[in-house]
């Protein structure tokens, strides 16, 4: 696609890194409006979301580290293009996750109120960051005869990550950053229905992601790592993501409810 955007001498700007940005803009934007809303300190939540986007940023490229070792580990220049990848998001989720879950409890700040804030901002940055991996040619999908296919042709992209050219690939891109959107949606629609109890928006993002990124990776043409021959990497940790999730809405709604119960003898 468009991997470079812009070239002024010796600078290059690239697309992804601007749509990076931008998903990490929009998402802490998001958050920050559903945080006031909820009483939660405009500073606090501020310094919450660089902390978050500092520990996604590290474990992101970490965790691609973990994945594409053989890759990355062949040379130092291939090392050190790991400043230029994007990561794996999971990882990214993996290291925010106790980053935030630290900076909460130091701060005495209502743990799940917190995550119910986040967690919508996290799908809308998420859908955008995708844009960017189209633009790159990253997290490419396997070939395919179907008419979405699309081509990449910038050789650019196949000498940084490996794009195949001159081949119809699924988008897979696109398929998640729809997902994603899909999610927000659901997230934002439902919210003030059913039963409501905090983290519930967060763990059903987290359980909506882990459905949906197992679902996509069946997709992916790029390496990510496998476990046993059998799951990527990502599709494993969905596995195992999947019944936390259901267990912690579970625990939340029945936490809620006899809470509650006192109050309803009265």
């Amino acid at each position: 696609m468009y991997p470079t955007l812009l070239e002024l001498g010796p600078i290059t700007i690239y697309s992804y890194g601007i749509l990076l940005a931008t998903a990490y803009l929009v998402g802490l934007k998001l958050a920050m409006l559903r945080s006031a809303s909820r009483g939660l300190d405009a500073n606090r939540v501020m310094d919450l979301g660089i902390l978050i986007i500092i520990s996604a940023l590290i474990g992101a490229k970490v965790m691609l580290l973990i994945v594409d070792f053989d890759h990355f580990s062949q040379s130092p220049e291939r090392f050190f293009s790991l400043l230029r990848a994007g990561g794996v998001f999971y990882g990214g989720l993996l290291f925010a996750v106790p980053a935030a879950w630290w900076y909460l409890r130091r701060h005495r700040m209502p743990v799940w109120t917190a995550c119910d804030a986040f967690a919508p901002g996290i799908a809308l940055g998420h859908a955008v960051g995708r844009l960017g991996c189209l633009m790159a040619g990253c997290c490419y999908g396997r070939p395919t005869e179907m008419p979405w296919g699309i081509v990449f042709t910038n050789t650019f992209t196949a000498l940084n990550v490996g794009t195949p050219l001159d081949i119809h690939l699924h988008p897979t891109q696109l398929y998640e950053s729809f997902a994603e959107l899909s999610i927000l949606l659901l997230l934002l629609g439902t919210e003030r229905r059913g039963t409501r109890f905090p983290g519930r928006t967060f763990w059903l993002y987290i359980l909506l992601y882990s459905v949906s990124r197992f679902i996509t990776e069946f997709y992916r043409g790029d390496p990510r790592g496998t476990v046993f021959d059998v799951l990527s990497t990502s599709q494993f940790i969905s596995v195992l993501i999947v019944p936390v999730s259901l267990g912690m809405l579970y625990s939340l709604a029945r936490r809620r409810s006899t809470a509650a119960e006192p109050g309803r003898r009265r």
